[in-house]
C-alpha cells in the first residue's frame, strides 16, 4: 500500500485543516495515510479514523505555549529544520504533501529524492504574508523552496495565476478544489443547538477566523450604515483570533451589541449555519473557502466579496458577488435583505457533488 504523508501546522479549527482531515479520511482505504503537525491539541484531531496515523512534534497547540516557547519554536524551524525533517518526516513515505503554506512548506522542501514532493496553496501568496519587509524576505526564501517540489497543487485558478506573477518555478501545476464530506456536514447539521437567532428578523452569519482577511472590521461598519438607513438585520460571527478585541471594541463603539454578535468558537458549526437566512464571507482576499461548501450543501443563500472564492460558487443560483468595498458590502446585504422580505428562503435545490475531487487527489499521488 503506498505510504503518504502530509503535513500542516496543526488541526484547529480552520478551512485547510478541515480539508485535510476530510480528504486523509477519504483516501485511508487504499493508502497508508499518516499526519504530521507542528502542533497538537487540535480540535479536528479526534474526527480522524482510527487508520490515519498522527505525529505531533509539540504535543501542545500554538496558543498553549508561551512567549518564550514560541520564540524558541521559531528558532529550531529554521535552525534545526533538517533534524525535524529527518527525525519526523524521513521515513518509508512514498509521497510528501505539505498541506500549508510557511512554515510546513518549508520544512518538507529538504531534498529527497526518493520521495515524491507536493504541495498545496490555499491562499493569494501575495496577500497571505502581507505587504513588509519581513514578508518580502519570506517571499524571497520561499522561491526556493517551492522549486524544490514535483507539483504544486492550488485551490482556486485565482490563486495559481497570483503565484504564477510572483514564482517562475518549472514544476507541475494543479488546481484541485476543496474537497468536504457531505455526509459529515448533512449529519452535523441535524445536531440540536441554542437558537441564537431573533425570530422576525434577518439573520446573517459569518463562520471566519478574526484575522484583517477575513475583514470583520470592515463588516462591523458596514452593518452599522445599514441599521442607520433602516436595514434592519442582525449579524452573527463564529469564530476566534488575534482581532477578536479589536472587533469587539469597534461593535461597541458603534452601539450595535444588539444586532453585531460574536458567537466565538463552535466545534460544530453547522446547525447555525442551517439556520440563518444568509451566509456571507465578505473577506478581502482568498482562497476557496470551505465555509462557502458547506453553506453550498446546506443551501443557504451565499454572500461574497469578489475576491477567489468567486470560484467556489460558480453555477450556484442562490450566491451574490458583490464589490470588495464598504460600498459593495452595503449594496449587496441591502439587496439581500430587500429579496428575503419579498420571499424569505424560496426553496431552491442545488445538488452539491465532490466525488471528482477525490479522484483528481488519486490520480495526482499515484503518478509517479
Amino acid at each position: 500500500m503506498q505510504k503518504i504523508i502530509f503535513g500542516i501546522t496543526g488541526l484547529t479549527l480552520g478551512g485547510a485543516e478541515r480539508v485535510l482531515v476530510d480528504i486523509a479520511n477519504e483516501l485511508s482505504s487504499k493508502f497508508d495515510i499518516t499526519i504530521f503537525t507542528l502542533y497538537g491539541n487540535g480540535e479536528f484531531e479526534k474526527e480522524l479514523v482510527k487508520n490515519v496515523k498522527l505525529i505531533n512534534y509539540q504535543k501542545e497547540s500554538y496558543n498553549e505555549l508561551n512567549k518564550f516557547q514560541k520564540i524558541m519554536m521559531s528558532l529550531k524551524l529554521i535552525f534545526c529544520k533538517k533534524n525535524i525533517y529527518n527525525k519526523f518526516i524521513n521515513k518509508d513515505y512514498d509521497t510528501e504533501i505539505a498541506f500549508l503554506e510557511g512554515p510546513i512548506t518549508r520544512l518538507f522542501s529538504i531534498k529527497n529524492n526518493r520521495v515524491k514532493k507536493i504541495v498545496w496553496v490555499h491562499n493569494d501568496i501575495n496577500q497571505v504574508f502581507g505587504q513588509g519587509i519581513k514578508a518580502k524576505i519570506k517571499k524571497l526564501l520561499d522561491k526556493n523552496n517551492y522549486s524544490k517540489y514535483d507539483d504544486i497543487v492550488f485551490v482556486s485558478n485565482d490563486n495559481k495565476n497570483e503565484f504564477e506573477k510572483t514564482y517562475k518555478i518549472e514544476a507541475n501545476k494543479h488546481v484541485i478544489q476543496n474537497y468536504i464530506s457531505i455526509k459529515r456536514v448533512l449529519e452535523k447539521s441535524e445536531e440540536i443547538v441554542e437558537n441564537v437567532y431573533k425570530n422576525n428578523e434577518i439573520n446573517i452569519l459569518t463562520v471566519a477566523r478574526l484575522t484583517e482577511q477575513k475583514a470583520i472590521d470592515r463588516l462591523v461598519k458596514v452593518h452599522s450604515e445599514l441599521i442607520k438607513d433602516g436595514h434592519i438585520h442582525n449579524i452573527y460571527c463564529i469564530g476566534d483570533g488575534p482581532e477578536k478585541n479589536n472587533i469587539q471594541n469597534l461593535i461597541n463603539n458603534y452601539n450595535v451589541q444588539n444586532s453585531f454578535i460574536l458567537l466565538g468558537k463552535k466545534d460544530n458549526p453547522y446547525p447555525y449555519i442551517k439556520n440563518c437566512d444568509v451566509f456571507a464571507l465578505l473577506s478581502k482576499y482568498e482562497g476557496f473557502p470551505m465555509t462557502i461548501l458547506e453553506a453550498k450543501i446546506l443551501n443557504k443563500i451565499i454572500l461574497i466579496t469578489n475576491t477567489a472564492a468567486r470560484e467556489a460558487v460558480e453555477g450556484y443560483k442562490k450566491s451574490y458577488i458583490v464589490d470588495n468595498s464598504e460600498n459593495g458590502i452595503y449594496d449587496g446585504i441591502s439587496h439581500v435583505i430587500e429579496l428575503l422580505k419579498e420571499e424569505k428562503n424560496k426553496e431552491n435545490n442545488n445538488e452539491y457533488n465532490n466525488e471528482f475531487i477525490i479522484n483528481q487527489i488519486e490520480k495526482l499521488v499515484k503518478n509517479k
